[in-house]
């Protein structure tokens, strides 16, 4: 089944918010990050290994040439790097967009419907400290993070790159890697026109991603 995905501000801004159903916007304040709820079972934690804290390295190339590397951190969150990985390997990111932009805040993508309300088959558990697991990457410029439901263990498919600083969402969200170059591209992703303030991207105009390569 499949939902909206709706992040939740920090405590001191949820009176600025009205959750109901697809959308969550704030006014005069940043709207977090939506992501889809996927219909399948959440994967159990695994065993951590040592090749689990080895550091993966990602490209993401834009339609337009641009290209974002990064690093993910199996050590910190290996469920989130394990799903990132597999669905990049089968080129289920590839030809996909970014779907949600605000300025100063993140930029989102990874929706195979490009609308905020997809993802694949799998939902994954959230790691992040609310829900039990230790994760302290701050969601600091350049991070990369799962986007997700209500439901804490409701991560699939969607992800957003933090475009400025949000600490308010540390130990909410599972950040998973950061960027190591590429800040150029980011920056002029986060220029692209939005039809509103939750940063809705109209699909002639939303960014494409040509590939995202594990190296």
């Amino acid at each position: 089944m499949k939902k909206s995905i709706i992040f939740l501000l920090c405590a001191s801004l949820l009176f600025m918010i009205a959750a109901c159903g697809n959308t969550t916007e704030t006014p005069e304040a940043t709207a977090v990050p939506e992501a889809t709820e996927a219909p399948a079972e959440t994967a159990a934690p695994e065993e951590t290994t040592d090749k689990e804290t080895e550091k993966v390295m990602v490209e993401i190339t834009m339609e337009n040439g641009g290209v974002m590397e990064l690093e993910l951190y199996p050590d910190i969150a290996p469920i989130t790097v394990e799903n990132f990985v597999k669905l990049a390997n089968e080129g289920f990111y590839d030809g996909l967009t970014f779907h949600r932009i605000i300025k100063g805040f993140m930029i989102q993508g990874g929706d195979p419907e490009g609308t905020g309300m997809g993802g694949s088959d799998t939902n994954i558990k959230g790691e992040f400290t609310s829900n039990g697991v230790k994760n302290d990457l701050k969601h600091e410029r350049g991070v990369i993070s799962m986007a997700r439901a209500q439901d804490p263990n409701s991560a699939s498919s969607q992800f957003f790159i933090v475009h400025e600083d949000s600490l308010f969402l540390d130990g909410q969200y599972a950040a998973f890697g950061k960027m190591t170059s590429g800040f150029e591209v980011l920056d002029s992703l986060a220029e692209t026109p939005v039809l509103d303030s939750n940063g809705t991207v109209a699909p002639e105009n939303q960014p494409k991603i040509k590939s995202i390569k594990i190296k």
